[in-house]
């Protein structure tokens, strides 16, 4: 695709603040929070803002899918819902084919893709992007019965690592753990399949793909993850973020504002929670 979707194959280093008070986040699931409480962005001039047409993806659950009525839902298209609300502006969100989307704004057919377009180069040589509003870790899954424990370097020789072949994912593992045998397969279909089995002792991939599948019956009953995150941004990217118009920085402004409201009155936490109750991280 030619605007790579969520993060080139994921990511994530800095989610370290707290949880906002409001979000009763149980204790082993972490709500990332990628802003400085103390630093908030220059806050928006409401005359320089207008209703906006906010773009986002169609099939891509939970981040953005459609419900039996038509209406778009999901964790980008309730965020985007958010924001409007936080700058009190009136906003229309138009699901998209994906390839449309980067096409639309950077044309100024659409103000802003709330869609998880990944911050690249190809990317921001197309259009201006907000700060990340999130990042996706890497981490291990393994057989519940394996009590698999923490995931080092130095923990893995002799064991078999399953992972999505040619990706970033397999890139970093050959970079760190090279005392593991590396076991490649040719989907992440066939990568859970094989940790399900126990084919493979661990399995290596998306943090937030995985917790999709540990949050089914599929996965719950069969793995749990292991170790980690990891959060090397070399091989996972620098997050997903907004997208607008080169050069429309008054909307770019406003929106990082928005973002930062949210996460500070705890609306982040709760859509966080909401669509992410297996924490990736």
């Amino acid at each position: 695709m030619a605007a790579s979707r969520r993060l080139p194959a994921l990511i994530l280093s800095a989610f370290c603040a707290a949880v906002p008070a409001r979000a009763a986040a149980p204790p082993d699931v972490f709500v990332p929070n990628l802003w400085d409480p103390a630093s908030p962005p220059p806050k928006p001039d409401p005359a320089a803002l207008k209703p906006l047409l906010i773009v986002t993806g169609q099939d891509d659950p939970p981040f953005a899918f459609t419900l039996p009525d038509g209406t778009p839902a999901g964790f980008d298209v309730d965020l985007a819902r958010a924001l409007c609300d936080e700058l009190k502006v009136t906003c229309t969100v138009q699901a998209r084919r994906w390839d449309t989307i980067l096409p639309a704004v950077a044309a100024g057919a659409g103000d802003a893709a709330v869609a998880s377009v990944a911050i690249t180069p190809a990317n921001l040589a197309a259009v201006d992007f907000t700060s990340p509003y999130y990042r996706t870790p890497a981490r291990f899954v393994a057989p519940v019965a394996a009590a698999a424990g923490d995931v080092l370097p130095g923990t893995v020789r002799g064991k078999r690592i399953g992972v999505q072949g040619g990706t970033a994912h397999e890139a970093y593992l050959r970079a760190f753990f090279p005392a593991a045998t590396l076991v490649p397969f040719g989907s992440a279909a066939d990568l859970r399949a094989a940790v399900a089995a126990g084919r493979v002792d661990l399995a290596f991939g998306d943090g937030i793909a995985f917790a999709g599948w540990l949050n089914g019956p599929a996965g719950s009953a069969c793995c749990a993850f292991a170790g980690g995150p990891f959060t090397d941004a070399r091989f996972f990217g620098e997050g997903a973020g907004i997208a607008v118009k080169r050069g429309r920085e008054p909307l770019r402004v406003a929106l990082d504002y928005a973002l930062w409201r949210l996460a500070r009155d705890g609306t982040y936490a709760d859509l966080w929670l909401k669509y992410f109750p297996v924490s990736p991280f």
